[in-house]
């Protein structure tokens, strides 16, 4: 198993970044499944843990909606802080990093593309430039855990709910500097600042492994952003930036516990 796992590793090493996201989740869904199917046999009953856990989170993500007429797939990765208790509620605190390379965005940079490729910088030469998806979330999350089995009821359908701050814009990156229109305070007219407050919905499975050497959680969400731009004026297509938009973002999300929980003698030990 040791060996199998090694060359999956190893496989995975020289896939792009979107694919070698979808891999990783598409193994934690299989180990999720066996690990799922060993929690319906017979096992000595255990105890209900608490305390506190850290998360490490990675998302794959479809926009719809207004996002999908900016951004195509993208990813997010990011921490998260919250206590279990030992009714099974989590209760804490989320942050992801948006990232992506791919835009749609009507009209962008149309102001100064040449016809046969490459944009045209003051001194009538062609330049290329990368245009990048980047932006963050931060909120509040509260959930349940739902198990599947009274012997282990740390592990089980997770429910979430978490809201808060999103922020997303265009990333122009000029590395030669070659671009006069796309320096200092004119670059804001062009990388749609957008931003406002999120409802997100998740559902997965919740594992917490009895030799506290695996812990992890993957399912699917769906992330709508109320939000709005912050640009008063777009230089490409000469229109305002202000329009109120809903940004909505469907994928897959796993993540990996480092719990800090508690034994009988209330002392705290990592798991």
């Amino acid at each position: 198993m040791r060996a199998y796992l090694r060359s999956i590793i190893l496989a995975n090493q020289y896939l792009p970044m979107h694919k070698k996201l979808l891999f990783t989740i598409a193994i934690c869904f299989v180990y999720a499944f066996s690990h799922a199917q060993d929690g319906l046999f017979a096992v000595p009953e255990q105890e209900t843990k608490k305390g506190l856990v850290i998360g490490f989170n990675a998302n794959f993500d479809i926009p719809m909606a207004d996002m999908a007429k900016r951004f195509g797939l993208g990813y997010r990765i990011g921490p998260s802080l919250f206590y279990k208790t030992k009714s099974n509620w989590v209760i804490g605190a989320k942050s992801d990093f948006l990232l992506g390379g791919s835009i749609r965005e009507e009209g962008f940079l149309s102001n100064f593309h040449h016809e046969s490729g490459g944009l045209i910088g003051s001194n009538g030469m062609r330049y290329g430039v990368r245009a990048l998806e980047r932006g963050y979330t931060v909120g509040l999350m509260v959930g349940k855990i739902i198990p599947f089995s009274e012997r282990n009821k740390d592990n089980g359908l997770l429910l979430v709910t978490s809201s808060g701050f999103i922020q997303h814009k265009i990333l122009i990156d000029d590395p030669g500097g070659n671009l006069n229109q796309l320096r200092g305070e004119y670059r804001k007219g062009y990388d749609r600042l957008t931003n406002g407050w999120f409802l997100e919905q998740y559902a997965g499975y919740n594992c917490f492994s009895r030799s506290g050497l695996v812990n992890f959680h993957i399912g699917f969400n769906v992330l709508a952003g109320f939000t709005q731009g912050r640009r008063n004026y777009w230089y490409d297509v000469r229109k305002p930036g202000n329009d109120s938009r809903f940004d909505l973002i469907v994928g897959v999300r796993a993540g990996w516990y480092i719990p800090i929980f508690r034994r009988k003698s209330e002392e705290f030990f990592f798991e």
